[in-house]
């Protein structure tokens, strides 16, 4: 059986879908493929202009998915990377990682591409049209690869790059989700021996008929409030959380208030700056790498690093850089970088090696962010046991006071 793909090409704001369709050819030979479509009778009647005759039409079933993640992406780039060093065509590739795909929007996404390519557009073209999955980044060095007949090699360095930052984005959310948990524990915790706990032994305490510790009595009150107000305190907490979760996403100058606010916290602004450093001479390292010319690169390079301190910082080098400033120089009149950063990145200038600089950059970052996000578990250990010790122990104690009097008298 012979198979054909015959596709057509996207409309901007067309609804089509994707068909399978099996038929025979003017010579009686068994054909099938797939098209994009608005409509079983539109690819029944195109491929009929062919010369077809359709014997099925049934629309690709992608299956149940969320939505495609930046692990998903990191994923199909290996894969695909992986394949094409193998010798795999382009278009096979990415049929054999669709179809593979557990999640039903990496296929539909993967299908949309394979049939962009087929078209007549370069692979770039093609990812450049879904920005929200692939940055300028990815599709800048896709093209440099498509460009220097070399994109099985450039296709695995964006692999291990993603790989890379993934993986250290991952440790900044897990040192920041150890504590952010314990504390939501503590508050739910809190809150229910507040709201439920105290008002009985509020009642105990009312048969005493005795003044009751001062530490009791300020419980009593911050439970009566609880009790009282715990509908406005909870709308007035979500609404707060809602609020600037959306004007963190609208507002530059909160984000850049925010970020700014991450690289002065105690303990943990140092890894967040570790990290982004990490990132950034990463990305620079990869780009540089591919061919990409300096000041195109930091193009890419602010962004990635994930942080708007580093981003204007880059903006000023990219700046510097143009008017003929070296790299280092440029960086150095940032003052947001270490001094071994500056001296590797001078070194990599002079030695024509600034690729193979700024990625023992990454590298040597990329370890301080393990270490310090170990000491951060250590650390955080002992010190979140005294602060719930306290805070749970100080409430029993208050509670236990009047009964302690009581005792005493008797």
């Amino acid at each position: 059986m012979a198979t054909a793909t015959r596709p057509v090409r996207k409309d901007s704001g067309s609804k089509d879908q994707v068909f399978n369709w099996e038929g025979k050819d003017k010579s009686g030979k068994q054909v099938r493929g797939e098209m994009r479509a608005g409509g079983e009778a539109m690819v029944q009647a195109t491929l009929r202009r062919q010369g077809i005759l359709v014997t099925k039409v049934k629309k690709r079933s992608f299956g149940r998915g969320g939505k495609v993640t930046e692990k998903d992406i990191t994923l199909f780039t290996r894969q695909l990377a992986t394949m094409m060093k193998a010798g795999v065509p382009l278009l096979q590739a990415f049929d054999i990682v669709g179809k593979g795909a557990a999640n039903g929007a990496v296929s539909r996404l993967l299908g949309d591409i394979k049939l962009e390519v087929e078209s007549g557009s370069s692979l770039n073209q093609a990812f450049r049209k879904y920005p929200q999955h692939f940055d300028p980044l990815f599709c800048n060095l896709v093209s440099a690869g498509e460009q220097a007949g070399i994109l099985d090699s450039l296709l695995d360095r964006l692999a291990t790059y993603r790989e890379k930052i993934l993986a250290i984005k991952g440790k900044i959310k897990s040192a920041m989700f150890y504590p952010a948990s314990v504390l939501g524990i503590a508050i739910i915790i809190t809150a229910v021996i507040m709201i439920f706990v105290i008002p009985e032994f509020k009642k105990v305490f009312s048969s005493f008929g005795a003044d009751l510790p001062a530490p009791t009595l300020v419980v009593i009150a911050i439970s009566d409030a609880f009790v009282a107000y715990s509908w406005l305190i909870a709308l007035v907490a979500t609404g707060a959380f809602i609020s600037f979760a959306y004007m963190l996403k609208r507002s530059l100058p909160l984000q850049i208030a925010v970020d700014r606010l991450l690289l002065r916290l105690p303990v943990m602004g140092d890894i967040v700056r570790k990290a982004t450093i990490a990132r950034w001479a990463r990305t620079l390292s990869t780009m540089f790498a591919a061919g990409v010319p300096l000041v195109e690169a930091l193009d890419s390079v602010g962004g990635a690093a994930g942080n708007h301190i580093y981003r204007m910082a880059t903006k000023q080098i990219q700046s510097e850089v143009s008017t003929g400033t070296s790299l280092t120089v440029a960086m150095q009149n940032t003052n947001v970088f270490p001094v071994m950063v500056i001296q590797m990145a001078s070194i990599g200038e002079e030695s024509g090696q600034l690729d193979a600089m700024l990625s023992k950059v990454a590298d040597f970052f990329e370890q301080e962010v393990d270490d310090s996000v170990e000491a951060l578990s250590s650390l955080l250990e002992p010190i979140i046991m005294v602060v719930l010790g306290t805070l749970i122990g100080g409430l029993v104690v208050a509670m236990y006071l009047p009964i302690f009097k009581v005792a005493q008298s008797v």
